[in-house]
């Protein structure tokens, strides 16, 4: 799992490399064609990695309620993100993945409630959703620097 929890230490470092010197402006801009934002990707990235590693084992997510919301699969950007709330925002992202290791090295992940994704792929334990959850990554990386192309 070493190289998995890498993987997603090294993916939110490039989000926020990428993302570093936007304008609130920029980071809110939806372009044409988009339904969402720089902002949004950011933080549906830390809610889902939430959703996935711990509402499915059947523990506490670890931000909050109102954000998991806001920012989960088949949302779309209902109001702009004040710029505190985002640098905390930024914060979890950079921070929930060392939380994440020390936690699966706890063993807390005991269970897991079997998810197929909207890409048909089915989770069935943690190192499932781990894996999983760096491709759905990789994913809005991509989408991050194509709107950031066009911010």
């Amino acid at each position: 799992m070493t190289t998995q929890f890498e993987i997603l230490k090294v993916s939110r470092g490039l989000v926020i490399k990428k993302i570093e010197g936007l304008t609130h402006e920029q980071l809110h801009k939806i372009p044409e064609g988009f339904k969402n934002n720089i902002a949004w990707n950011v933080a549906h990235l830390v809610v889902t990695q939430q959703l996935l590693h711990y509402k499915l084992s059947g523990l506490q997510c670890l931000v909050p309620d109102e954000l998991i919301e806001k920012y989960r699969k088949g949302t779309s950007p209902s109001e702009e993100i004040s710029p505190e709330d985002f640098e905390e925002i930024k914060e979890l992202l950079l921070g929930l993945p060392d939380t994440l290791i020390e936690d699966y090295k706890e063993g807390i992940f005991k269970e897991y409630t079997e998810y197929t994704s909207s890409t048909g792929f089915v989770m069935t334990s943690i190192e499932d959703a781990i894996s999983f959850n760096n491709f759905h990554e990789g994913i809005h990386l991509g989408t991050i620097m194509t709107l950031y192309k066009l911010v």
